[in-house]
């Protein structure tokens, strides 16, 4: 599974915004790699950030 999919994973089972270092700690990779991946997901429009270091994936 691609880094961007079990993120996007992790944050629809949890249901709730999340902070960087929660869904790396949940998904279980560093957290380095989650901010990067955050970022590419956040310019293709597949999350959002509903408050400051916050993302969840946005609904359509």
């Amino acid at each position: 599974m691609e880094i961007s999919e079990l993120i996007l994973q992790t944050m629809n089972e949890t249901g709730r915004p999340l902070k960087s270092g929660e869904i790396a700690e949940r998904a279980g990779i560093d957290k380095k790699v989650v901010d990067k991946a955050l970022k590419k997901l956040k310019d293709e429009g597949k999350i959002v950030s509903p408050r400051r270091c916050f993302y969840e994936p946005k609904h359509p």
